[in-house]
């Protein structure tokens, strides 16, 4: 798929603008082409490519049926985050990260199949025979779990890869993701080491309108790729 990806319009939804000298990485400084009042600035026409890498990468995972979880826990870009998942069908995290989450996923899968059964059974009524104070009791208890998991609520295995919106705020899914063979696309700003992700997206990972266009073009990504996979032949079911 062409994304159309323009080095005007990434330089008007702001990707450029990095950070100081003194916040700059060192293998960073290959992408960078002046400074603006402190700010090393970004050169778009060098990490356009690798731009198009990570899209294309993301578009052939999904195509291929496999899961792209999207991370971004920081306050400003929560809902952009769950907006994407939700209308892609792709699972998230935008509260905290669970540390476990993937190095010891078997406990975090029985506490999501604890917290569905938990709504399987307020559906169903089966907590109409409590108290009203044992009833709150759970419903309190569920509204905890949804904050927590509700967004890896349908990951029912690893995923293949994750897309981390901030690798700095949350090192920890990439190093957990990184330990555990899932591979890593990201967006990193020049404070952050570009090696950290298999596929990189080197821009401001501060700005909402910069991670706002990049999350536009993920989210082309996984629908485009849900197009593909759409396609596959479906298993047999075994007995």
């Amino acid at each position: 798929m062409n994304y159309n990806l323009s080095v005007d319009e990434m330089a008007k939804a702001g990707l450029q603008f990095g950070h100081t000298k003194a916040k700059v990485h060192p293998k960073m400084k290959p992408y960078l082409f002046g400074v603006r009042n402190t700010i090393f600035l970004i050169d778009l026409d060098k990490v356009k490519e690798k731009f198009e890498a990570a899209l294309e990468y993301i578009e052939k995972t999904v195509g291929e049926g496999k899961i792209v979880l999207l991370v971004g826990t920081k306050t400003q870009f929560r809902k952009s985050v769950k907006a994407v998942a939700d209308e892609t069908g792709m699972p998230y995290v935008s509260e905290r990260w669970l540390g476990g989450t993937f190095t010891n996923f078997k406990i975090i899968k029985k506490r999501v199949d604890y917290y569905k059964e938990l709504e399987r059974k307020t559906a169903a009524g089966e907590f109409e025979k409590y108290t009203k104070k044992e009833q709150a009791g759970i419903q309190k208890e569920i509204k905890t779990l949804e904050k927590k998991l509700g967004g890896i609520k349908t990951m029912d295995k690893m995923p293949e890869a994750i897309f981390v919106v901030d690798m700095r705020k949350d090192k920890l899914a990439v190093k957990e993701a990184r330990e555990n063979g899932i591979k890593v696309i990201g967006i990193a700003d020049i404070n952050i080491d570009p090696d950290l992700a298999d596929n990189v997206i080197i821009a401001n990972d501060d700005s909402i309108s910069s991670v706002g266009y990049i999350m536009g073009k993920v989210r082309e990504a996984i629908l485009e790729g849900k197009k593909e996979a759409a396609k596959l032949p479906v298993a047999p079911v075994t007995k």
